[in-house]
């Protein structure tokens, strides 16, 4: 099937379009607060104009295999104890100051509550040459998005079905639900948190408990994960709490290992961490902090993540599974065919390590480094390094460290001529997308038995082809919606 143009429309049309664009956006929460905020002020969250072209048969690929991935991260976390915790002291060597830290936590625990909840997000590229979705990252913690992801496919829709993508304001220029549907994350994921609650209250639907939202201080992107929290409320009846880690001593306490919210008394279900995946999340204050994620840990609620679960989606344990020994180890019950649509999915990723691997990964970083991108056990955007860089950065890098780093593949995505709209300014130049589906899943980390797998809706960001980065909250990209062909 052939794919659309973008919709032409002359400069006042446009102009009208964008003015239109905006308003729906501040009307129904499709915004982002700006750096250096007040409580009051919010902006139209960096979008695109139009929805951006996907190959439906790659989106649907990238959909099926979700379940999948979310079984796969599960048994690595469960079926094979030693060998994930032997990776994560081997990680915790290299970059002791967070890893180290975070696998600390997880040795202090009592691990009183062995059931776990997932809210996972598996992102990709499509490879222009093949139209195949190729793996990015998957990410076990802090998944955004998911609120704005639901809002944009309204918007889009909205515009199209008022025929404001046709010159003449007079017909649908998609078809709305084929072509451009909406993703239903936000509901899904509060689905999700739903069912940890569930769990949590041995199999009944209680609504007396709270779920606690563990947050950055300044979140700029809390409209996002508020609509998480606002269909959590209105489809569950399941009221949220939000604290920063630094805050967290001071609103709970514990009660028979039960975590509880001083003020009310509360009885907190589900810690949903929105925070505590990078290094800066604790540096506000280290002591405090790193105090709070044990407290939270060591107790009955259950962790949206666990800190095991968290490490689990380390680079490192991406780069292992690429191995088709490896996943047929962990997914031992699934078919060739259903091996094969996970294994179709990744690109060649290396370690750095002193390895025989990691020797064939540092000689490829010096003499084919325009291949490549070096990524660090980070998440939140904006640390990985690319192409020519690679080999003045690792230079500067005591070799001990490189074992902190993953060598990946660069995937070669289409570009499209989009608009991207950012502080009311049209950009429009080629852009190129990343595709992410949510996953969620409620497992019990001691027996790997998996109680719940779902899927849980998608989400597009964009980013001019020129950028290397694409983190939205990260300043880099935008919220965009898929147009199906």
């Amino acid at each position: 099937m052939s794919i659309k143009p973008f919709p032409e429309l002359s400069h006042d049309q446009e102009k009208e379009l964008v003015t239109n664009l905006s308003q729906w956006s501040l009307g129904n929460g499709l915004v982002m607060y700006p750096p250096n905020f007040e409580g009051f002020q919010a902006n139209v969250a960096p979008i695109t104009l139009f929805p951006t072209p996907i190959p439906k048969e790659s989106f649907h690929r990238a959909v099926k295999v979700q379940k999948l991935f979310n079984e796969l991260y599960i048994n690595v976390i469960t079926k094979d104890v030693k060998w994930f915790l032997s990776i994560l002291e081997d990680l915790s060597k290299h970059d002791p100051e967070f890893t180290g830290r975070l696998f600390e936590v997880y040795q202090k625990l009592s691990k009183i509550q062995p059931l776990s909840l997932g809210l996972f997000r598996s992102d990709y590229m499509i490879h222009q040459d093949t139209n195949e979705i190729k793996q990015i990252e998957f990410n076990t913690v802090s998944v955004s998005f998911g609120g704005l992801s639901s809002k944009i496919g309204q918007l889009h829709q909205y515009l199209n079905g008022t025929g404001q993508y046709d010159s003449k304001y007079n017909y649908k220029y998609y078809d709305d639900e084929d072509e451009i549907p909406v993703s239903t994350s936000a509901s899904d994921l509060a689905q999700g948190l739903a069912d940890g609650n569930f769990y949590y209250h041995n199999g009944e639907p209680k609504t007396s408990s709270v779920v606690l939202f563990i947050v950055q201080p300044n979140e700029r992107n809390s409209f996002d994960q508020r609509h998480v929290e606002y269909a959590l409320f209105k489809e569950h009846g399941i009221k949220s709490v939000r604290f920063t880690l630094e805050e967290v001593e001071e609103h709970v306490t514990v009660n028979q290992n039960r975590l509880y919210i001083k003020s009310t008394m509360d009885e907190v279900s589900v810690v949903y961490y929105r925070s505590g995946y990078a290094p800066s999340d604790y540096d506000v204050n280290p002591e405090k902090t790193w105090a709070a994620r044990l407290l939270l840990e060591d107790t009955l609620a259950f962790k949206c993540p666990s800190v095991l679960t968290q490490l689990s989606g380390t680079k490192k344990v991406q780069q292992l599974l690429t191995k088709k020994e490896v996943i047929s180890k962990f997914l031992s019950n699934s078919s060739d065919q259903e091996l094969n649509e996970v294994l179709s999915t990744f690109v060649a990723i290396y370690s750095l390590d002193d390895s025989n691997e990691g020797d064939t990964g540092r000689k490829l970083a010096f003499e084919e480094p325009e291949k490549f991108v070096l990524k660090p056990q980070r998440e939140g955007g904006g640390n990985n390094v690319y192409k020519e860089n690679i080999p003045l950065f690792l230079e500067k890098l005591d070799k001990q460290e490189w074992g902190a780093y993953i060598l990946m593949e660069l995937i070669n995505p289409p570009t499209h001529k989009n608009k991207i709209i950012r502080n009311n300014e049209v950009f429009h130049e080629d852009i190129i997308s990343e595709l992410g589906v949510f996953g969620t899943t409620v497992f019990n980390e001691k027996t790997g038995e998996i109680l719940t797998n779902k899927n849980a809706g998608w989400l597009l960001r964009s980013k001019f082809s020129n950028s290397n980065e694409g983190g939205v909250a990260a300043g880099f990209g935008c919220v965009d919606n898929i147009y199906l062909y």
